[in-house]
């Protein structure tokens, strides 16, 4: 009974995998022929159904983009640059489209290890840093091998040297991952929806609006009580906004 359910859960992922191949085939070939709206229409149903990928969420960037739909275009950008980091014709795109958004708004400075983290450590997800773990740790493991069964004194220098720097870099891989994923859950960033909106010093509608966002911005959520969220933009300034108006990330 066991292998009749397993047989038929391979056989159902495989017909899933199938339909959303063609689903992402089919969108392209919309998109192609500028149909793009209805290009949008299949790539979020393939979004629906879970199945996400760096290339899918980078073409509903460039279909929201050529729709000169500012905050969706952003959005995915940003989301298929979550996934995959280094794709550099994400990070172009990215550009362009946030020269469209209306806000200029002047980031604090940065200490040196922010700038480390941003240029360098944040290249990579969370998930890649744990495979450069990984890969260190099997390579450690490998040569301590070597070293342990090596017949000559200058092999197994050599082994135990390239062991141990190996599980060193083990080491910094782990603690970069843990920061990574540390960092990513308490940093919930989300993109402005609303075309315009008045960000408020308080989760009411007739509190004080403090100033004004446009879409396509990106912030960072601090906080949530009940259709009101807090956040927090580039400059410093902390204000509450509408649920509804933005969208998160992660």
């Amino acid at each position: 009974m066991k292998k009749i359910f397993f047989l038929l859960l391979i056989i159902a992922n495989s017909v899933v995998a199938q339909n959303t191949e063609e689903l992402f085939k089919s969108a392209n070939e919309l998109y192609k022929n500028e149909q793009l709206a209805e290009a949008v229409e299949l790539y979020k149903k393939i979004e629906n159904q879970g199945l996400v990928s760096s290339e899918l969420f980078y073409n509903l960037g460039n279909a929201y983009y050529k729709l000169n739909k500012v905050g969706p275009s952003i959005y995915y950008y940003e989301k298929a640059l979550l996934l995959n980091p280094l794709n550099e014709d994400v990070q172009n795109n990215l550009v362009f489209a946030k020269r469209l958004a209306l806000d200029n708004i002047e980031e604090l400075p940065k200490t040196v290890f922010q700038k480390i983290n941003i240029n360098i450590l944040q290249k990579l997800s969370y998930n890649q840093w744990a495979i450069v773990a990984i890969v260190f740790s099997f390579l450690g493991g490998i040569f301590f091998l070597f070293f342990y069964f090596a017949s000559t004194p200058s092999k197994k220098r050599f082994y135990f040297i390239t062991s141990s720097l190996s599980f060193i870099f083990l080491i910094f891989s782990f603690f970069i991952t843990y920061n990574q994923y540390t960092f990513a859950k308490n940093n919930k960033v989300a993109i402005i929806f609303a075309e315009k909106t008045e960000i408020r010093n308080a989760p009411t509608l007739n509190s004080e609006e403090v100033f004004t966002l446009h879409e396509g911005t990106k912030v960072v959520v601090l906080d949530a009580i009940d259709d009101w969220k807090k956040i927090k933009i580039a400059d410093g300034k902390l204000g509450w906004i509408i649920a509804d108006e933005v969208k998160d990330l992660n």
